[in-house]
């Protein structure tokens, strides 16, 4: 079963320094039908003026993943990392018992655009932690690269939850497929461009769950690029 969450469905917040497109509730924005799916709480399609950010705020018993499209966010929290993330870079936060952090546009002449990601950890309680991976452009090109998992496998990121986090990004044309095991669902997520899956087309900003699929298959359109979460 394909269930299809179209960009102009999503909640939208303009704070002039942030314009957020919200996949799943939040803040503000609530909807009962779209709480999550599965252990993915959060995804925030964010866009932040030159120079702007968010001011240090806390989180806790969350997964934080942050994927950057374009420019440079920086980092800062309570662990005493200090860090900036580029397009092509994975990072990984574990708030845990409670963890406070900052995040601003590095740069004071181009905005920084970016997907904020939050999964539910599998334990609470976890003492905070971070981690940074960059992937090599050329390792996602026409292909799914695993960039998060429980078990950190493949040189990916390891996340405290059952899931593998997959990018890639592909030419005009390119196919990929990926099996899904029994019982389990898939969350994509369509970063740029367009593409078919199955009878759909999904274009940028549009979501799409999978259940009881046994394999997914996609074309791109265009050059495009995409996440694709294997969730239990």
């Amino acid at each position: 079963m394909i269930q299809i969450r179209r960009d102009a469905d999503r909640g939208h917040a303009d704070h002039g320094w942030l314009d957020s497109r919200h996949t799943f509730s939040f803040a503000d924005y609530q909807d009962p039908r779209f709480m999550g799916f599965r252990s993915l709480r959060v995804i925030n399609e964010d866009r932040v003026q030159p120079g702007k950010g968010f001011g240090t705020h806390s989180h806790r018993d969350m997964e934080i993943l942050t994927f950057v499209l374009d420019g440079v966010l920086e980092h800062k929290d309570s662990l005493g990392t200090s860090a900036q993330i580029r397009p092509g870079e994975l990072q990984r936060m574990s708030a845990g018992t409670g963890v406070t952090h900052s995040e601003y546009n590095a740069s004071r002449d181009a905005p920084v655009h970016f997907l904020q990601i939050w999964l539910l950890p599998d334990r609470l309680g976890l003492p905070p932690s971070y981690e940074q991976r960059a992937f090599p452009a050329g390792e996602a090109r026409d292909r799914l690269r695993l960039v998060a998992s429980h078990d950190g496998r493949e040189g990916s990121l390891t996340v405290h939850q059952d899931v593998a986090l997959y990018v890639a990004t592909l030419g005009r044309g390119a196919r990929v497929g990926q099996p899904l095991a029994e019982g389990r669902s898939a969350w994509l997520q369509i970063a740029r461009g367009s593409m078919r899956v199955g009878r759909e087309t999904l274009s940028a900003g549009d979501g799409a769950s999978f259940s009881d699929e046994a394999r997914l298959e996609l074309e791109a359109l265009e050059d495009s690029e995409l996440l694709l979460f294997d969730l239990a």
